[in-house]
């Protein structure tokens, strides 16, 4: 026998060994095995369907929601809910400023008017918390938003669990009504503060400021 015979001879051998050992790897196991499709009709049970009601005492996989007001902003009327269904805080503020500002600014600014680094780069500007058709959305509705978006917003179900989205329309609620609060309603302190800036930026301007009580 030649070497070039030899040679077909041997390639041919290990041909068959590995279709050999590779044969056993084309076999079914349990893929072909009585098994049952959701929805789909079973002879294994005597009411012919697959699918099965939970045994009782059955937990569901995560968060059980049975508090609908908290779980979706949304009240027994069916209608985005007026008050928050959490205690108002000190502590809550700052998770909503902390979450807003991680989330919510980008896009809406650190104050809510609309003009954060987004717009700075060229997209569009969404609107600003401010505006009227805004300020008198009730709180739900900012819950709403965050978990299921609006226009070009998507959903922030995914990153911020209920509880900041509370967080964060409250502290929208805030954002709005520090840029529309009377003065008459800031703390003595504040307001004296607020009086003693706004005399150097009229004074700035090259006038002289007219009174407190003038202005008001």
């Amino acid at each position: 026998m030649s070497n070039t015979e030899a040679s077909r001879a041997r390639a041919r051998a290990a041909a068959v060994m590995v279709l050999l050992l590779a044969a056993p790897a084309c076999r079914q196991d349990m893929f072909n095995q009585p098994k049952v499709k959701p929805l789909a009709r079973s002879d294994f049970f005597d009411d012919e369907m697959a699918a099965r009601p939970p045994v009782e005492g059955t937990v569901a996989r995560g968060e059980l929601r049975a508090d609908r007001i908290f779980f979706t902003g949304i009240g027994p009327d069916g209608k985005f809910v007026a008050a928050l269904p959490v205690s108002l805080t000190r502590a809550l503020l700052l998770r909503g400023r902390e979450r807003f500002d991680i989330f919510c600014s980008p896009c809406h600014g650190r104050v809510g008017d609309g003009r954060g680094m987004i717009v700075e780069r060229g997209f569009k500007e969404p609107p600003s918390f401010h505006i009227d058709r805004l300020r008198t959305q009730p709180i739900g509705y900012f819950f709403d938003v965050v978990t299921s978006g609006f226009g070009q917003m998507s959903s922030y179900a995914a990153q911020v669990p209920p509880a900041d989205r509370w967080a964060i329309a409250a502290y929208i609620r805030a954002l709005q009504m520090s840029q529309h609060a009377p003065l008459q309603e800031v703390p003595a302190r504040d307001r004296e503060a607020i009086e003693k800036v706004r005399s150097q930026a009229d004074g700035a301007e090259g006038g002289s400021a007219p009174p407190a009580e003038a202005r008001r």
